[in-house]
């Protein structure tokens, strides 16, 4: 009498809770794999993932209308001296916000002396430029403005051309509506900072594996995870943004730049450079500082004599290279703005 009438009540509900008992243990089998000990806990530990937003400086607020600002701004030729430059010449999203030539060519054909680093996931690097000239976004933005070899404008040119839209009025004043007369330097190099600390790539399919998804990488991957580790890579290649931002002697095959010492004068930093980030390696060769190394095994193998005075096994550079590229994440969203 009980069974019928929980059978009038509920109508098939007894079938519902066998089949859903049976989808919970194939979850629970599921999830039980994936986050089962992989044996690779000690080496997971050694690395962070890439949160969503780097550190947000108490001077300059990311609010949505200096973003809006600094993305117009990002792509605005007109701050340039010939109008056709903007930052997204060099750092071009469809190419990893870089441009993928050797060394970047800026006004008048000119070439420059290094490779374009990627402007993704910036805002966690406490030092910016190959050469560290600059610490912060904001000190970093206004310099390919005003190089020769990049946008070749002065400042005062380039604001005086802001000022020539109304649209930019507005924008500014949005953007700084304390300021009384809001179109200067100091606030285009904020607006372009904030939006490049918008410019993350979280989430890769490391990232997962370190938030414990053990499934989201090969055993291949993680083998050259194990490597990188145990050759010393991480040492230098540390942080959510896998750079600690410090500087380095290499003499990378080609190369006669001499680095940190034209910032410093220092004899010790002759040929240093800048640890680069790994993060969406994959998308962001050539690599090095003269952007002379085509592929990732090359400069893997380069790594290894140059830095840690070893050699690889061609089975090493392939798994670290399959490790490098789980790096890649998720391309930041924004859109082309239309500009006046």
């Amino acid at each position: 009498m009980l069974r019928n009438s929980h059978d009038i009540r509920t109508g098939n509900r007894p079938h519902v809770l066998v089949v859903s008992a049976l989808c919970l243990g194939a979850a629970l089998a599921f999830w039980s794999s994936a986050y089962a000990d992989d044996g690779y806990a000690e080496y997971r530990d050694q690395f962070e993932p890439l949160p969503a937003l780097p550190p947000i400086p108490a001077d300059n607020s990311l609010t949505p209308e200096r973003v809006e600002l600094g993305n117009m701004l990002f792509f605005e030729p007109r701050i340039s001296s010939s109008g056709v430059i903007s930052c997204a010449t060099c750092h071009n999203p469809a190419l990893g916000w870089s441009d993928r030539i050797p060394r970047a060519v800026g006004h008048d054909g000119q070439v420059g002396e290094r490779n374009t680093p990627t402007v993704l996931n910036s805002g966690f690097f406490t030092a910016q430029f190959w050469d560290g000239r600059a610490e912060t976004l904001e000190e970093q933005a206004l310099g390919p403005i005003e190089a020769e070899v990049e946008m070749a404008m002065s400042l005062e040119e380039a604001i005086a051309r802001l000022g020539e839209f109304d649209i930019y009025h507005k924008r500014f004043a949005e953007a700084f509506p304390e300021d009384e007369d809001p179109i200067n330097a100091d606030n285009v190099a904020m607006a372009l900072a904030g939006f490049q600390r918008t410019l993350n790539t979280p989430n890769s399919r490391f990232d997962r594996y370190l938030k414990g998804d053990l499934g989201a990488i090969s055993e291949q991957e993680k083998r050259g995870m194990k490597n990188f580790a145990d050759s010393g890579c991480v040492a230098c290649h540390s942080g959510p943004a896998l750079t600690d931002s410090q500087f380095y002697r290499i003499q990378v095959p080609g190369s006669e730049d001499l680095g940190r010492y034209l910032v410093t004068g220092e004899q010790a930093d002759r040929f240093a450079f800048k640890t680069p980030t790994l993060r969406n390696i994959g998308l962001t060769y050539p690599y090095m500082n003269n952007g002379a190394t085509e592929t990732l095994g090359e400069a893997v193998e380069i790594m290894g004599q140059e830095m840690l005075g070893r050699e690889y096994s061609s089975e090493e550079v392939a798994d670290m290279v399959a490790f490098l590229h789980t790096l890649t994440g998720e391309m930041p969203s924004f859109e082309i703005p239309a500009l006046p």
